[in-house]
């Protein structure tokens, strides 16, 4: 396994995540790549490619302009709107994945969200003066959204269509398309503020794997968003060994939370409800070998707005943890 960082394309930040321990960096300057036309250009990527090798790093993953930011903000927004411009938005995804390809970057990051990632306004209080994100389902106002309502039928329908024109593209292209599940998942049948969120749920995941047989298909799993799916950590490994065990495993966002579905906080890798080190040796045991990264660390008033200290503290502990059970197994 490896210690991974997903992290701001910076001099600073390479060199930060360099000091650190880690060798394999996504990073994704989408300002830089040659979107102004649509897609991503490969003497583009190179250009990025070659600045992160320059610090000795490897550049594992980048995300495809599909983010987890909310449809207002998606320059792509048809794919999961089910517009009338979506063929050539996936003509676009499909040109950024084949450049990415011919520039020798072999995993792509996704996500098929209307919604942002959803959490309180209100942080919780944490050790030392950091404070956490959190989420409390029956405390958020659930006004319906601009483009609700979307069933869980239409939104498997334009995930279904995506997938379908996008992973023979993958294929041919040898680049595996990694994609995020829905963070978090919210009651089915009601959803939030309208939006069924049909990847918020251990079947609706094994849902979307089942749309491809591909081994180009396959999952940016987060650990985080997977535990706030479920009400009893035993569920967080199985689905580790279920889905690692497939080999649909792509990249992992090695993270801790303190609750389940519903209400929740996100805490350092530590102090949370899942066993990390019964969660690595699942990975382990399941086959998988690839990168492992923090992801949504605490806020503190004395850090940076990156986080660099929790981002350090994390970086640590999945190092020893890599380093431990690689002695153990």
């Amino acid at each position: 396994m490896y210690l991974g960082a997903q992290l701001p394309y910076s001099d600073d930040d390479l060199a930060f995540a360099r000091q650190m321990g880690v060798t394999h960096v996504d990073v994704s300057p989408l300002d830089q790549l040659g979107l102004e036309r649509g897609y991503w250009g490969v003497e583009a990527l190179l250009r990025v490619r070659e600045k992160v090798e320059q610090h000795g790093l490897i550049l594992a993953a980048m995300h495809l302009p599909l983010t987890s930011a909310g449809i207002e903000r998606q320059i792509w927004p048809d794919i999961m709107l089910g517009g009338p411009d979506r063929d050539r938005q996936i003509e676009y995804a499909a040109r950024c994945v084949e450049a990415a390809g011919q520039a020798g970057i072999t995993t792509l990051l996704y996500n098929l969200a209307i919604l942002p990632v959803v959490r309180n306004p209100q942080r919780a209080p944490g050790r030392g003066g950091v404070t956490y994100s959190q989420f409390r389902y029956h405390d958020l106002s659930n006004s319906p959204h601009p483009n609700a309502p979307v069933s869980a039928e239409q939104a498997w329908e334009r995930i279904a269509y995506f997938i379908e024109r996008i992973i023979p593209v993958a294929e041919a292209s040898g680049v595996r398309l990694g994609c995020h599940q829905h963070d978090p998942g919210m009651p089915e049948g009601v959803g939030y503020r309208g939006i069924e969120r049909v990847l918020g749920s251990i079947e609706g995941v094994k849902q979307f794997i089942a749309l491809s047989d591909s081994p180009f298909h396959g999952l940016n799993f987060c650990q985080g968003t997977i535990s706030e799916m479920c009400t009893d950590p035993e569920q967080v490994y199985e689905a580790i060994r279920y889905f690692g065990g497939l080999g649909r495993i792509f990249w992992v966002h090695f993270r801790n939370i303190r609750g389940g579905f519903l209400d929740f906080c996100e805490v350092y890798p530590d102090e949370g409800d899942i066993d990390m080190v019964r969660a690595i040796r699942a990975y382990r045991e399941a086959g998988y070998d690839g990168v492992l990264i923090p992801d949504h660390v605490p806020h503190s008033e004395l850090d940076t707005p990156y986080n660099h200290r929790s981002h350090a503290f994390s970086y640590g502990y999945i190092r020893g943890l890599i380093d431990a059970t690689e002695v153990m197994s």
